[in-house]
């Protein structure tokens, strides 16, 4: 499925029309579920994805079968990961999988470095999409080392609470705990503390968010 320019100017408004026709005449649309699977560690990739709607989760998945997450891809974002490995043509090193029923923008590998050369816009908004990404895998990686797991969790939440800008969480306690890489019965323990300081309320299917 294609996408027009002018809906294009929609999201991307800071690319230059000719580019956003180049986008157009030489990308393709693909919608995708929730839990639906677009990229996968030791994948040759043959398109960058840069999220239309919905959400994804870049994430890293060990030998063992356990996932560490890394950062989330909301609407008018790049995978930095997978336009790394387009422009290297190397294999995936991630995994991406779709939070929420979602439309992307697969852009081929050949146009990549090409636009990059030819169109101010797309450099800049490749590099901010790096920049961006290693900025929130730093800050992942400093919740890792310097914070004890109910700081992890009170990161995560607040983290999860932006992304869908709201309070009522509809994560799982497993969900949860394959992100942070622990176990469903720490990440329970740890969410009835955090609602005993009443910063947040546990429901059946759902958190509700209270903390800042």
């Amino acid at each position: 499925m294609k996408i027009s320019p002018e809906h294009l100017r929609l999201k991307f408004p800071g690319i230059e029309s000719e580019l956003l026709q180049e986008i157009s005449d030489h990308s393709e649309v693909k919608e995708v579920e929730a839990g639906e699977i677009l990229i996968r560690t030791g994948q040759h990739l043959t398109s960058a994805i840069i999220v239309l709607r919905g959400a994804l989760k870049i994430y890293r998945e060990g030998d063992e079968g356990g996932e560490f997450f890394l950062y989330y891809l909301n609407p008018g974002q790049a995978c930095a990961m997978s336009m790394s490995c387009l422009r290297h043509q190397e294999q995936s090193q991630v995994m991406g999988m779709a939070v929420d029923d979602s439309e992307v923008l697969m852009v081929p590998m050949m146009k990549i470095n090409q636009w990059v050369r030819e169109y101010q816009s797309w450099q800049e908004f490749v590099i901010n999409s790096y920049r961006n990404r290693f900025e929130e895998v730093l800050a992942v990686l400093d919740s890792v080392a310097f914070r004890g797991m109910d700081e992890r969790l009170e990161f995560y939440l607040i983290k999860e609470s932006k992304r869908i800008k709201g309070n009522n969480l509809t994560v799982s306690h497993q969900a949860i705990a394959n992100d942070l890489n622990t176990s469903r019965e720490v990440v329970s323990r740890l969410l009835k503390k955090m609602e005993q300081r009443a910063i947040l309320e546990l429901h059946r299917n759902s958190i509700i968010w209270k903390g800042q």
